[in-house]
């Protein structure tokens, strides 16, 4: 299998469950160009590292700063629990958020 096979061309955002267990899951996420996740929270800790393409990830703590990175293929960030997020790809990328 292969992970782009996963997703269509048609969606901004795309996101399937590639794994799953009692301790944890795994999601691949497509983002295209010009695509946006929008703001949300995560109760638990994730780690998101991007596969291919560039995506720019931003959060925001308690305080109104936080973090804006740009993610390039090999990179990843840890996502803090209840932290509001969100991702927008610069170019068709693919993601995969670990919890």
């Amino acid at each position: 299998m292969n992970i782009q096979e996963l997703h269509t061309q048609d969606k901004p955002v795309s996101a399937t469950c590639i794994f799953k267990s009692e301790h944890g899951n795994a999601t691949v996420i497509q983002i295209l160009h010009g695509g946006k996740l929008k703001e949300h929270i995560t109760k638990t800790p994730a780690l998101l590292i991007c596969m291919e393409g560039e995506v720019v990830f931003e959060n925001e703590n308690e305080n109104g700063n936080g973090i804006k990175e740009t993610l390039k293929s090999g990179d990843y960030v840890n996502i803090e629990p209840m932290v509001k997020h969100w991702i927008e790809g610069t170019i068709e990328s693919q993601l995969i958020l670990i919890k």
